[in-house]
């Protein structure tokens, strides 16, 4: 979620580099974005307080930073926040409001609320550095040619994923009017969507057979993608492709939303005052039945698609 952000604030203040630090897989989502350097690294080189010291010294002498980002506030980021103090930089972090969102995910809280965009905290640390950038929150199409309609069914947590009979028959039925393309990783995954692919006629499965650097390629020609709150949606986000979500324990008020994508384009089930539970997903049912998913119609998935 953090690339469409640098592209947007780079573009406002031309004369600023990002290093960006983060795991070397992740290298290809800031390929095209200009001035800003990628700086993998293999966190298991790096490990506890002497660890993360190295990795700070390493980056200073190497990078020769004025100020410091911190995008993520987690245990690790915080230990590096505080040696980068020790040695004189100004460290700026997000916000990531863990209160806001423990009421929000309270079952018992009948008044949701919209809270701040995940995106609009990210370019919050760049204006508490005395830096200006306004978010688009529009679509920037890498493609001009589109056609197919791609599917990620999977998602990290049950709790953001459609059960996987309802996908089944979503994709049978658009299959008779769009070539479908699967997406997914894993070992289980790869292997589910090889034998849809087998059974469904007019598709195709990608899982496990391209880098991420070709999915990028691929999201980006599709007419639209389908997917649960999960990364693929902040994919087609990166690639300006309209995303059809799908949300279960998890909500748009919690700030997730794809950089771009429209409000019109999430399904859920809204009837359900317990929802949202959980920001990530990860919780068991609070009623044991599932029913954000399993009453979730994927008509409503057709009917957005066919609004077009």
């Amino acid at each position: 979620m953090t690339a469409p952000v640098f592209r947007e604030f780079l573009e406002q203040n031309p004369d600023v580099e990002i290093i960006m630090v983060s795991r070397s897989n992740f290298e290809a989502l800031f390929a095209d974005i200009p001035n800003v350097i990628f700086k993998g690294v293999n966190l298991d080189d790096y490990k506890g307080i002497f660890g993360l010291t190295r990795l700070a010294n390493e980056l200073i002498n190497e990078f020769h930073p004025d100020l410091i980002a911190n995008l993520h506030d987690v245990i690790r980021t915080k230990i590096l926040d505080k040696i980068y103090t020790r040695k004189g930089l100004k460290v700026f972090k997000i916000n990531k409001e863990k209160e806001e969102k423990e009421d929000l995910t309270n079952i018992w809280n009948l008044d949701k609320v919209q809270l701040k965009k995940t995106v609009e905290r990210y370019a919050d640390v760049f204006r508490e550095m005395g830096f200006k950038v306004e978010l688009s929150h529009t679509l920037r199409p890498k493609a001009t040619e589109k056609s197919g309609i791609g599917l990620a069914p999977f998602a990290q947590h049950k709790g953001k994923m459609l059960p996987l009979e309802k996908s089944y028959e979503l994709v049978k039925i658009l299959s008779q009017k769009y070539h479908v393309y699967f997406f997914g990783g894993g070992k289980a995954e790869v292997e589910t969507l090889q034998q849809w692919e087998m059974e469904i006629p007019n598709t195709q499965s990608l899982a496990g057979k391209l880098t991420l650097t070709e999915e990028l390629e691929k999201i980006s020609q599709l007419e639209l993608m389908i997917s649960m709150d999960s990364a693929n949606m902040h994919l087609a986000s990166l690639m300006g492709t309209r995303c059809i979500s799908v949300w279960g324990q998890t909500h748009p008020y919690a700030g997730f939303l794809g950089f771009g994508q429209s409000e019109e384009d999430v399904v859920q089930v809204k009837d359900l005052t317990c929802r949202p539970c959980s920001v990530f997903g990860d919780k068991e049912c609070f009623r044991g039945d599932w029913a954000c998913l399993e009453e979730l119609d994927i008509q409503n998935i057709i009917d957005k698609i066919n609004k077009v």
